[in-house]
């Protein structure tokens, strides 16, 4: 088995913290990464300078200092590699007058999607970040200056469809319409001449690992084929630099080939086995169980995960009814009958028990499932909370995905908080 590159195997996958770097890094002699939630990246030029992608909003001071402290000169132009907010957030701090803003023709319609259900989707998000977030604004206060920024919904001045060249100051680059990334108004930025590319998040959060075709905070389903083709798309440029929205480069020609092939034909497997067992017969789960890469497939799964990609796919083809019973197409959820379930086993104490035995033979997931109906009847029982919180250290002791790890922690301090006022309650009494 091929030992994966270490942006393949990194420890804690997704480490990325809002922007608080005191400089901003150079890449070579006129391309400068500000880092942060999402990488921002400054290109000099003798004619004004370049930015691409914005951060959000209470990031944008950081990055407009590190900027500033690089090149003071005319900012010409930012480019918006997608329309989520920790790439457009910045924009009205860091442009200043006669900046054009360059994005896809699509920012526009995703970044009402965006809108449509930001509350639904922040509240979603604060359990992963929310801490991370709080230390920023204490950084940005202490070391930067000025009060938190808003953040930006910009309009931009200049859209394109397909492709679009921009040249200052000599350098050229084409910018190309990407639909299959995180979103359909991502791009990629060519610079042809130098043979690098910036990718934005068209490979997802992390490079060498499978792309997140759902997310666990909520967004519309992205599609395998499309992400095939767009990754298609910049393979054929055969870079030999890649500037990603999150983490540091990827060097070499053929590094790059190999490992955007892999990840191609990872993504093609996954599709394909997918589709072949909906066509069979297999229901979601037994697939999501079944379907594993081979070894010389292997990708990292910090960020995305290929049982999750199974789901996306079935139900970006099938939907939401899995033919499976007759209460999916009704709006009473099989919890509701746990307090019946719970009372004919012999009450939660039984339940809660059995679910103690199931994580005590190593099967976390089926403990979880009977904690649940445990509490379901009995919120405060103590076996029932000690399980569910076996369960998830367990769980968690395993993972190494970015958003299964921070929901497993979000759980275990809900479900600890939780324990800890029951017996504090049965202290008192």
């Amino acid at each position: 088995m091929t030992t994966p590159p270490l942006y393949r195997s990194r420890p804690g996958g997704f480490d990325i913290q809002p922007a608080s770097q005191p400089e901003a890094r150079q890449i070579n002699d006129f391309i400068y990464c500000s880092e942060g939630l999402s990488n921002s990246y400054l290109i000099t030029t003798p004619e004004g300078r370049i930015a691409i992608n914005t951060g959000m909003g209470f990031e944008a001071p950081v990055h407009k200092r590190n900027y500033d402290a690089v090149d003071d000169s005319p900012l010409r132009y930012i480019l918006l590699t997608q329309g989520h907010v920790d790439h457009v957030g910045g924009v009205d701090l860091i442009r200043e007058e006669g900046t054009k803003l360059v994005a896809h023709a699509n920012n526009q319609a995703h970044q009402a999607d965006d809108a449509r259900i930001a509350s639904f989707r922040a509240s979603r998000s604060a359990f992963a970040f929310a801490d991370a977030i709080a230390r920023a604004w204490t950084y940005i206060q202490e070391h930067v200056g000025g009060g938190i920024s808003a953040q930006s919904r910009p309009i931009p001045d200049i859209t394109f469809d397909d492709r679009y060249e921009i040249e200052l100051g000599g350098l050229r680059m084409e910018l190309l319409w990407t639909p299959g990334g995180e979103t359909t108004d991502s791009m990629v930025i060519w610079l042809p001449e130098h043979r690098i590319c910036f990718t934005g998040n068209l490979f997802s959060a992390l490079f060498g690992h499978f792309p997140n075709l759902v997310t666990v905070r909520g967004d519309r389903y992205r599609e395998a084929l499309g992400f095939i083709e767009s990754l298609e798309r910049v393979r054929a440029l055969q870079p030999e630099l890649l500037l990603p929205g999150h983490h540091g480069p990827v060097a070499g020609k053929e590094t790059i080939r190999q490992e955007l092939t892999r990840l191609r034909d990872a993504v093609r497997y996954v599709h394909d086995e997918t589709v072949r067992g909906m066509n069979h017969g297999k229901d979601i789960h037994t697939l999501m169980r079944e379907i594993q890469l081979p070894p010389e497939l292997e990708v990292g799964e910090g960020y995305g995960k290929v049982s999750w990609s199974v789901r996306a796919i079935w139900e970006n083809y099938a939907g939401w009814f899995h033919h499976s019973s007759t209460t999916e197409l009704y709006s009473v959820p099989a919890k509701s009958v746990h307090g019946d379930l719970v009372e004919l086993a012999g009450g939660a104490e039984a339940v809660a028990r059995r679910a103690n035995d199931k994580l005590g033979s190593g099967e976390p997931l089926a403990a979880i499932h009977l904690a649940e109906a445990a509490l379901h009847a009995s919120p405060t029982n103590i076996a029932a909370l000690e399980a569910m919180i076996g369960a998830h250290e367990q769980l968690e002791g395993e993972s190494e995905n970015f958003w299964l790890t921070q929901w497993l922690r979000k759980q275990l301090g809900d479900l600890r908080s939780t324990l800890d006022a029951v017996k504090a309650k049965e202290k008192e009494s």
